[in-house]
């Protein structure tokens, strides 16, 4: 897996374009307004059932990615376990990029 991808995260988080925290993110995945997940690999056993879960059956694609010190560093903000991304063409571009 390529670092590229969280250069790209830090543009789509100052293009707004992403939800933080674990609530607002399962709202967001509610409302269908997220349109993939990503989930720091040591998140908590409990947060990533949570969002997985809410994923699969609101069918919104999620990735297992970096640790959670890395994802926060790449969007600047401290201790994110998981983020949500808001934007159709942020979350293709981003999915391909994990896939690399």
């Amino acid at each position: 897996m390529s670092q590229a991808y969280l250069n790209f995260l830090g543009l789509a988080n100052r293009a707004r374009k992403l939800v933080f925290g674990e609530e607002n993110i399962v709202e967001s995945i509610r409302q269908q307004q997220a349109k993939l997940v990503l989930i720091a690999q040591d998140a908590s056993d409990n947060t990533t059932k949570k969002l997985t879960d809410k994923c699969q059956s609101y069918h919104v694609p999620y990735a297992i990615v970096t640790d959670r010190q890395t994802l926060s560093q790449a969007i600047g903000k401290d201790g994110r376990v998981a983020i949500a991304v808001t934007d159709q063409g942020f979350a293709t571009k981003l999915t391909e990029m994990l896939s690399e």
